[in-house]
């Protein structure tokens, strides 16, 4: 496709042209339809067959205009992907022609088929039939390529008997119980006009792009993601020179389309650049709702992926697509606001806003530091596992960054002083004056803290990047809505309301401030400090996706009508699957590039140097280095060839475990440790080669020509 010319077609009027946005719907739809539209959007109203048909046919004459001949329901599946089937808009008359239609009933609800997506035994694969029902809280869109136009409608999914397939019915569910939670709260601090609450989202988005040459070279990219054979070249992010760098020519001119794709689609990407590791680059969008912020960002990754190949390359967004520079993160920046423009996490000027500041954030604290485990859960794969601990990202210990300032001030309410914070000498006692003058950035960033306070939102930075942002988000929204909800109960119940915030935030935080570490997380320092502090330290996957099948857990979610116990176990199920199946295929690319590429390469390279080395010897009467080369070639191929054999036997008992939890904790202890053996002397024997013979391109080549 072509690059947009922002001379002759400005921003603000590409901005958008293919969303279908509540812009759009006030020009297109009557004005008591698109009202009644924006109660269904602030869940004031249920949607009627007779409103979706008048939207269905704005929706199709926009969608026409514009080219489309399709139409497809987009959800969310436990794949973590999305999936879409198309349906023409076309319907045959009499004549032998044919009507354009679009009806409303078309628009509420579709029927894929649900048998091959991941249920976790939900319901029999040979029962096929599943629901997409419309989400009018995030706008339909249309996606362009060169095959065409089609209108996509953002959807929920779920199976016959009503039970949720996909990652949006919870998102959705979690975000209504926190909404009635935090609503209940404000009610009881005296706040009469906020009718709901939202859970805000701006997923910053961590890539690489490397060349399409290079990477179809490479089975393991193709088929996991990342590289299971690689050693680093003599440079790798170490001079830093990357970071914030001067963008080069051909990925400015991806980045250009990229911005063009998701403007075009309502996307505010707005933020771009190098980032720390080689040919590592992020854009980060505008705030926005939750459910159109996790719409907006499979489409960011989706879109990564199209425009690079039409620019000859390929978008990596594997969690740690390469052994030896940093991996890519997904920082989930989450807050709370009211629907009437109250952002939740802002300090106020007046004791009334500085109250409700310090019980939602102290709730926050509460509930990282209860939930600490299911919020680990919430970024457990097995490409993540590759990332978090190591000196590029948090570590699996959950802690809250809040810097000095507002660590002193909540410290000082738990310890029953009056709150004098040293920079300004402000007496905080709520309820008679206000906080210190906080400016909006309280401290500065702490980049190795998996949940870092910035201001007025929380930064978790957990997240992997090839993950959906949903199901992080449920739980937080849960986790909170929990915390909240025995914080209302004791508000609602108080006859002296000043004096029981100062409780509630004094007793809350006093017990769970052990969470709160404004220091260096990759130090081992921190892992002695927060094992004392009794924190958990997670390290794997397997062991994080264990609190998933806790009776407390599963209870929190019923209780919220999140998940029910079938579906939270479902989900334990799935997951584990998942992870089983990732490892299953790595270890499947690692065996099959062992000994059909590299065992092959290296034996004859060894052989020819052999021969080099006994013709010299024949001439010269001396040993010749390529003897010794040669030698040294030969026994890491033997070896090379012996863990291979032993990491297909591995693999082979890991494969007949019945047990879904016993065959991913075998995958991780046995499997994975197998993989790394052949790695290692797969990785010495491409050092030991000539740079022709290898079978490869190298990480020289993947990391540093675009």
């Amino acid at each position: 496709m072509s690059i947009v010319d922002f001379t002759k077609t400005p921003v603000a009027e590409l901005y958008g042209s293919n969303c279908f946005s509540n812009a759009v719907m006030r020009e297109r739809l009557p004005k008591n339809i698109y009202k009644e539209i924006l109660a269904v959007q602030a869940g004031e109203k249920a949607l009627t067959l007779g409103v979706a048909e008048v939207v269905a046919a704005a929706m199709r004459d926009w969608a026409l205009a514009k080219g489309a001949s399709h139409y497809t329901h987009w959800f969310h599946p436990l794949t973590g992907l999305t999936a879409e089937k198309h349906d023409s808009f076309i319907a045959p008359t009499s004549d032998g022609r044919v009507l354009m239609e679009f009806s409303g009933k078309e628009l509420i609800k579709g029927e894929p088929d649900a048998s091959s997506f991941p249920s976790g035994g939900l319901r029999a694969t040979f029962e096929a039939r599943g629901y997409t029902a419309w989400d009018v809280t995030s706008p339909a869109f249309l996606k362009q390529d060169q095959t065409g136009t089609t209108l996509c409608i953002p959807t929920a999914f779920i199976s016959y008997y009503g039970q949720a397939l996909d990652k949006k019915v919870p998102l959705l569910k979690s975000i209504d119980a926190l909404s009635k939670q935090a609503i209940r709260v404000l009610r009881a601090l005296g706040n009469e006009t906020s009718k709901r609450v939202y859970s805000t989202v701006g997923p910053e988005q961590e890539y690489f792009l490397v060349d399409k040459e290079f990477y179809d070279a490479r089975p393991d990219l193709i088929l996991t993601g990342r590289t299971v054979f690689g050693s680093m070249p003599a440079k790798g992010q170490e001079m830093e020179d990357h970071y914030f760098g001067a963008i080069k020519e051909r990925v400015a001119g991806f980045m250009r389309e990229l911005n063009t794709e998701l403007w075009k689609m309502g996307i505010a990407a707005k933020t771009q650049h190098n980032e720390v590791a080689p040919n590592q680059f992020e854009i980060a969008p505008v705030f926005t709702n939750t459910t159109a912020a996790v719409d907006a960002n499979q489409l960011v990754m989706e879109t990564i992926k199209s425009v690079a190949r039409r620019h000859g390359m390929e978008g990596l967004l594997h969690e740690k697509p390469f052994a030896g520079v940093n991996g890519s993160g997904k920082h989930n920046n989450w807050s709370i606001a009211t629907d009437d423009g109250i952002n939740l996490f802002d300090p106020g000027e007046n004791p009334e806003s500085n109250a409700r500041f310090l019980l939602f954030t102290a709730a926050v604290v509460e509930a990282v530091d209860r939930y600490a485990l299911l919020i680990r859960a919430s970024a457990a794969t097995a490409a993540n596992d590759h990332r978090l601990g190591a000196n590029e990202a948090p570590p699996a210990i959950i802690s809250i960054f809040f810097g000095g300032p507002l660590t002193e001030i909540f410290d000082n309410i738990a310890e029953g002083k009056n709150g004098a914070h040293t920079d300004t000498g402000t007496t905080i006692k709520l309820g008679v004056t206000s906080l210190p003058n906080l400016p909006k950035d309280v401290s500065d960033r702490n980049r190795t803290s998996p949940f870092a306070f910035t201001g007025n939102k929380f930064e978790f930075r957990m997240v992997g990047s090839s993950q959906s942002i949903a199901t992080p988000n449920t739980y937080l929204n849960v986790a909170a809505a929990q915390v909240l909800s025995e914080f209302a109960d004791k508000l609602e119940k108080a006859s002296n309301k000043n004096e029981t915030i100062q409780s509630i935030i004094k007793d809350s935080y006093f017990k769970h401030r052990r969470v709160v570490f404004n220091g260096n997380g990759y130090s081992d320092e921190w892992v002695r400090e927060a094992e004392r502090r009794g924190l958990p330290n997670v390290r794997n996957t397997v062991d994080a996706l264990s609190v998933l099948a806790r009776n407390e857990i599963i209870t929190l979610f019923d209780t919220h009508k999140v998940f029910s116990k079938d579906e939270m176990e479902s989900r334990y199920h799935i997951y584990l699957e998942k992870y089983a199946k990732q490892i299953n295929i790595e270890a499947g690319v690692t065996i099959d590039m062992a000994r059909r590429y590299i065992f092959p390469t290296v034996s004859a390279y060894a052989a020819g140097l052999a021969r080099d080395a006994a013709d010299l010897a024949a001439i010269h009467a001396v040993s010749a280095p390529q003897e010794k080369r040669a030698k040294r070639i030969a026994d890491l191929a033997s070896e090379l060839y012996d863990e291979t054999a032993k990491l297909e036997t591995v693999l082979t008992d890991a494969q007949n475990i019945e047990d879904i939890f016993a065959q991913a904790k075998a995958y991780f202890e046995k499997v994975r440790p197998a993989m790394d053996a052949v790695r290692i002397r797969g990785d010495a024997l491409e050092k030991l080669a000539a740079k022709e013979a290898w079978p490869f391109p190298g990480y020289e080549e993947l990391l540093f020509k675009l």
